[in-house]
């Protein structure tokens, strides 16, 4: 991938709860490297009951600092074609996945199109986003709500149980 001068930074949530969840975690981070840029830092791997439809297997999720020279649409783009790749099918929202990738945040700004809306909607309501993204990215101060990463997860009133995973 070519370098430019300016760097775009983007913080992606990484999940799934199908198959071998953690050897399909590896492999997303593999091809996000290859695809979309350098992986500069990676939180752990935390497991969480599912979020909306209760009955399916536990979710592992990560959070990947990314430095990267696409734009936001084209990182879009680029993790919907990585999904696809890995086997993911679209068939129930909230439903069971092989791999979910969202991104969280780019560089600092407010992204409101009809295919994007960045940060997140939904990132300041979900401990198992939160979770991850504290541990690269306390400090960060939310360009909507202008609070802190830590600051939301302090704040959040999601009660799921997000806990570190080990194999």
């Amino acid at each position: 991938m070519a370098e430019n001068r300016y760097m775009n930074q983007v913080y992606l949530l990484t999940g799934g709860n199908m198959g071998n969840r953690s050897a399909v975690m590896a492999d997303a981070i593999d091809r996000i490297a290859q695809k979309v840029g350098q992986v500069k830092a990676s939180s752990a791997l935390y497991e969480t009951m599912a979020w909306g439809i209760n009955d399916q297997p536990a979710f592992l999720n990560q959070v990947l600092l990314v430095h990267t020279s696409l734009s936001a649409t084209q990182i879009l783009e680029t993790i919907l074609e990585i999904e696809h790749e890995m086997g993911r099918k679209r068939m129930e929202r909230y439903g069971p996945r092989i791999i979910d990738i969202d991104i969280l945040l780019f560089n600092h700004e407010v992204i409101n199109l009809p295919q994007l809306t960045v940060p997140h909607p939904f990132l300041h309501q979900r401990r198992f986003t939160l979770v991850p993204l504290a541990e690269l990215a306390a400090e960060y101060t939310h360009p909507v709500l202008h609070q802190t990463i830590e600051e939301l997860l302090a704040n959040c009133i999601d009660t799921l149980d997000v806990k570190k995973y080990s194999r």
